[in-house]
Parts: C-alpha cells; sequence; structure tokens
C-alpha cells in the first residue's frame, strides 16, 4: 500500500518569507504560518492556543510566494507533510522538524493582508498575473439551491 499525506492550513506568516538558492540552483522559499484555534476548557472558559507551522515552496511558486506574501499576509497553504532529519553540529545529538511542503498557496485577505481580492500560487505554477485573473467577478450573490445539484 502507498502512503499519502496532505495537510491543509489557514493562518498567518509570522515572519517575512525567505528565498534561498541550494547550490544546485533550485529555489525554495521557508516561512512559518502561525495557526489559532479557539476552544473551550473544561470549566467552559474560551482559550485560544496558536501553532507555528515551518513551510517551504521550491521552485518558481517559491519565488512568487517570497515576492508578494510579506509578513502578517493571511495565507491558505496546502501541501504534503515531509519529515527532515540531521545531526546537530553543536553535539546536540540528532534532530528532525516536520513541515508543510508547499504544493498550492492562496492569499485569503489579500496580499498584505490590505482585505484586497484574494489571489493563488500553485498547482500549475501559474505567475501573479494568472492567479489575479482567475478570480472570477461574475459570481451571483444568490443562495443555491441544493435541490438543483445532480448527486
Amino acid at each position: 500500500m502507498r502512503g499519502f499525506s496532505k495537510a491543509i492550513i489557514t493562518g498567518n506568516l509570522t515572519r517575512d518569507p525567505e528565498l534561498r538558492t541550494t547550490p544546485n540552483g533550485a529555489s525554495v522559499c521557508s516561512f512559518s504560518v502561525a495557526v489559532n484555534r479557539v476552544f473551550k476548557d473544561a470549566s467552559g472558559e474560551q482559550k485560544e492556543d496558536v501553532s507555528y507551522i515551518d513551510c517551504s515552496a521550491w521552485g518558481r511558486l517559491g519565488e512568487m510566494i517570497s515576492q508578494y506574501a510579506k509578513k502578517g499576509s493571511g495565507v491558505l497553504v496546502s501541501g504534503r507533510l515531509d519529515q527532515r532529519s540531521w545531526e546537530d553540529k553543536n553535539g546536540g545529538g540528532k534532530r528532525s522538524r516536520v513541515e508543510i511542503v508547499v504544493e498550492d498557496f492562496n492569499f485569503v485577505s489579500g496580499p498584505r493582508g490590505d482585505g484586497g481580492n484574494s489571489g493563488s500560487f500553485g498547482g500549475d505554477n501559474s505567475n501573479a498575473a494568472d492567479a489575479a485573473s482567475d478570480i472570477p467577478d461574475d459570481v451571483p450573490e444568490e443562495e443555491i439551491d441544493l435541490s438543483d445539484v445532480p448527486f
């Protein structure tokens, strides 16, 4: 049996994305997303918890994220989970981390959180202009009648 890994998160970038180039010339963009969760504890009091999820995007997708995303940007990220292991150079033993290798990236509140139109990158590695043109401007605001759905 083959395994399957898919992660989808939404949150805000904790810092500006960092673009690097590997020794073989590949671009990789690293960033972290803060994911807030609101819940009630045993006493019924509302609490909030934050998880910080590391992400990396390769190639053109990573270049575009580093160009348009900034600290605080609201994003929706999907991709596969990846675990990396290495030996700590300072004698700290073996270290590991799990991150999302980004396959699709969307702004959920507009670039830089300015409330503008949402945009997306990924999938077919389209560019920012293509992503912005994918947003329909003629979507009717009427409620959908579920009895019209054929399945």
